[in-house]
């Protein structure tokens, strides 16, 4: 098939996102603006592609090659890397390449086509003082003083609170033990660990 041999000559035959050389596959990333031309796909392993195709599979170590191929001149390769960056914005690192990546409107408008990135205003979460989402049993370490109202005690800046709970009914506010007592900290007082 002339078109895979045409991806494999474009990708030096290696998967165009995570570098991989084995099980690759002409994959379209949707939607296709150029009529299903060689311009609207990229190579990619079999690893890559279920991964875009199954977001609850998703493993975040493995899109740290993002780092590299989102410098990538296919604009194909840049979708697709602008869309898993914005998958895993929450884990704190894809927003600083986020940061450093500059699209073209027309290759923005393509990332953007499938709703990928828009901030969905009803999904509120606990997040830390850098927008990373907190989980129960998770580690943080507080970032200011804080008074502790009742304590008759100051939690000290850097003190590392393990073990958190979250309040379900506000995504503000968390819980966890510091010197012993079970205290209430504002999310924006904290960074995960």
């Amino acid at each position: 098939m002339a078109f895979e041999k045409e991806l494999a000559a474009r990708s030096n035959n290696c998967c165009e996102l995570c570098g991989n050389t084995e099980n690759l596959t002409p994959y379209e990333v949707a939607p296709a603006p150029n009529n299903s031309r060689l311009e609207d796909y990229i190579f990619t392993c079999d690893t890559c592609t279920s991964q875009i195709e199954n977001p609850d599979a998703m493993d975040t170590n493995h899109w740290r090659c993002l780092n590299e191929s989102m410098w990538s001149e296919t604009p194909a390769v840049q979708v697709v890397a602008w869309r898993m960056l914005q998958r895993l914005k929450s884990e704190g690192w894809p927003q600083d390449l986020l940061d450093m990546l500059y699209l073209e409107d027309e290759t923005l408008n393509w990332a953007k086509s499938t709703g990928e990135g828009e901030d969905k205003e009803a999904e509120e979460y606990h997040k830390d003082v850098n927008g990373v989402r907190l989980q129960a049993g998770d580690n943080v370490v507080l970032i200011k003083d804080l008074n502790v109202k009742g304590g008759g005690f100051t939690a000290k800046r850097g003190t590392a609170v393990r073990n958190i709970s979250l309040d379900q009914n506000n995504p503000i506010y968390i819980e966890g033990k510091v010197n012993g007592q079970t205290i209430v900290i504002i999310t924006e007082y904290v960074k995960k660990s």
